[in-house]
């Protein structure tokens, strides 16, 4: 099953029900009106939701229409909780190298995780607004997991039966900023703007064998006005959402609606590109003396679909550019 959340004028938008191929749409709102209130009231709603979907699906749905992502809010705008990890650790030791940060000795054995701001996330397409391009602005490709209510203590072999819906993201980081707000220690602030979600949010049946072992196994394509650079799958995440859900949830409950990102997209190997232009620039510094690539600025365009095989979206895509704001 396949959602979003189409703008109707409210802070939390209206949700529908897309289709497979993201052809046709239909509201939902006669179940639920909204994507929060489907993940609260999930096992008492998910039945009529998935037996709408399928009738749009088999084409039996009569008020269906076109979908429209230019319509789209994020799937959820406001979330209870947002939660950002790095398990994809090609990417931190990328970051400790070029930073020069002194040895972690749990980097392997504890994720790293922020909490972020949860009260304002964006939709898939459009400008982006800013307040100044000299403040290092930069894209991060992101896998993530939207959570039903998680018991404190949950543990990992448990934990993926709190997911309810996979969503792809672009975190958008303003890295002038970031060195600063860890220094001091109480976490990111102004270098963490405000996070961008993909059109669609789905089921992980929807994704067959490539949800598995709590990571999504898909290659994330990025692209910098128009020219690809990242191309890494999601296979090689450290840290499965399994183990994230359960290291959040050791001293506290998570409440229905917690989104919970992978952190930046990274693997290993270079011809697999980067989810970032941080990464980009530290392969730079390391292979030949300086970084060349610049953060963006006005105008510049962002896209980001995660691909099946057949080349097809689940997720539809984020296609954004930098505005000044």
């Amino acid at each position: 099953m396949k959602l979003a959340t189409y703008h109707d004028g409210t802070r939390d938008g209206q949700l529908w029900v897309v289709s497979r191929d993201l052809n046709r749409a239909v509201p939902a709102t006669a179940i639920a009106g909204t994507m929060i209130d489907a993940i609260e009231t999930w096992d008492a709603v998910h039945p009529a939701l998935q037996a709408l979907s399928d009738r749009l699906n088999a084409g039996q749905e009569p008020f269906a229409t076109p979908f429209d992502a230019g319509r789209c809010l994020a799937p959820l705008p406001r979330a209870p909780q947002w939660l950002d990890a790095s398990a994809f650790l090609n990417h931190g030791r990328l970051m400790d190298k070029a930073f020069d940060n002194p040895h972690n000795p749990d980097f392997e054995t504890i994720p790293l995780i922020y909490q972020g701001a949860s009260d304002d996330l964006r939709g898939p397409l459009g400008p982006m607004h800013f307040p100044d391009d000299g403040l290092g602005i930069d894209m991060e490709g992101e896998f993530g997991v939207i959570l039903s209510d998680v018991p404190m203590g949950t543990q990992a072999d448990a934990a993926l039966q709190h997911v309810r819906l996979l969503v792809q993201i672009n975190d958008w980081s303003l890295r002038a900023l970031g060195p600063r707000e860890m220094r001091a220690g109480f976490g990111f602030l102004q270098a963490k703007p405000s996070t961008a979600f993909a059109p669609v949010a789905i089921t992980p049946d929807e994704l067959g064998d490539y949800w598995s072992d709590g990571r999504i196994h898909l290659r994330l394509d990025v692209e910098i006005n128009e020219r690809n650079v990242g191309r890494a799958i999601g296979s090689e995440m450290h840290f499965s959402f399994g183990q994230l859900i359960a290291h959040c949830a050791r001293t506290r409950r998570l409440s229905a609606g917690t989104i919970l990102g992978s952190g930046t997209v990274s693997n290993a190997d270079r011809e697999a590109g980067s989810s970032c232009i941080s990464e980009i620039r530290v392969i730079e510094l390391f292979d030949e003396g300086a970084s060349r690539t610049p953060f963006l600025t006005w105008g510049d365009r962002i896209r980001m679909e995660a691909r099946l095989p057949d080349g097809s979206a689940p997720f539809g895509i984020i296609d954004q550019t930098v505005a000044k704001g």
